[in-house]
């Protein structure tokens, strides 16, 4: 697929106007990181705004475990192509997403604006993690979030990442305009069977509140889509798992 790249003051300009960073919330890289006196365990005490991250009750990442069975409506996507370009913002990949394509949950209808990817896994199952685990990020007319994981194992070749993978940006700030407009809907399992739970973001500020559905079924990709995104990452941008505490897992 080709690729426009942009310029470091071209792309400042459009990561400004974007107005929606990794996860929706998170704030502009270098503030933070996945490692040393900037990683996770200190979060909560590099700016006030990030205090839930240490103090928050109902955090995410979680173990996947012991889950309660549940009658509950699935999640409706109403998804159309509309990924236009393609960042890495030093904590992630993060596809942009143009408006129109929307999740419907609990009698709500969400706006996906970005889907970003995390290797390893945030999430574990019974403590399993996973080589990729991708992030389609909502959010409803008065700011709530509702966030779709989907877990990606190891295995056949993933045709419908494939176009992603062959123009990963690989150095943070750097950017790329895809050439066709990508449908996140092709990333999605075909069984919508999945897990609830309330949670927050993964990132700082860690903000709670987030509506989490984890699908249950794990599409594959092959051992050379994951180095590619290991490598344009360059890092573990994993959170660690969080306490459940008092919360239900619902499936």
């Amino acid at each position: 697929m080709r690729s426009i790249r942009f310029s470091s003051t071209t792309l400042a300009v459009l990561v400004a106007a974007a107005g929606l960073s990794q996860q929706g919330m998170a704030a502009s890289a270098g503030q933070w990181s996945y490692e040393g006196d900037t990683g996770p365990s200190s979060w909560e005490t590099l700016d006030p705004a990030y205090a839930s991250c240490g103090q928050g009750a109902n955090q995410s990442p979680i173990d996947l475990a012991s889950p309660i069975p549940a009658e509950q409506p699935a999640p409706v996507f109403h998804y159309s192509a509309g990924g236009v370009d393609m960042v890495n913002n030093g904590h992630a990949v993060q596809v942009n997403y143009q408006e129109g394509s929307t999740l419907t949950l609990d009698d709500r209808d969400f706006q996906l604006r970005q889907f970003h990817f995390h290797a390893p896994s945030e999430h574990t199952v019974d403590g399993r993690h996973f080589p990729l685990e991708a992030h389609f990020v909502h959010r409803d007319p008065v700011g709530n979030l509702a966030v779709v994981a989907v877990l990606f194992e190891k295995g056949e070749s993933n045709q419908a990442l494939e176009p992603l993978v062959e123009t990963l940006p690989d150095k943070a700030g750097e950017k790329v305009r895809l050439d066709s407009v990508f449908d996140a809907a092709d990333l999605l399992p075909i069984k919508t069977a999945h897990y609830r739970y309330n949670g927050s973001l993964t990132t700082p500020p860690c903000t709670e509140g987030v509506r989490w559905v984890v699908m249950k079924e794990h599409p594959t990709l092959s051992a050379e889509q994951i180095h590619a995104f290991e490598t344009a990452i360059g890092m573990d941008n994993n959170r660690p798992v969080q306490p459940v505490n008092a919360r239900v897992i619902v499936d």
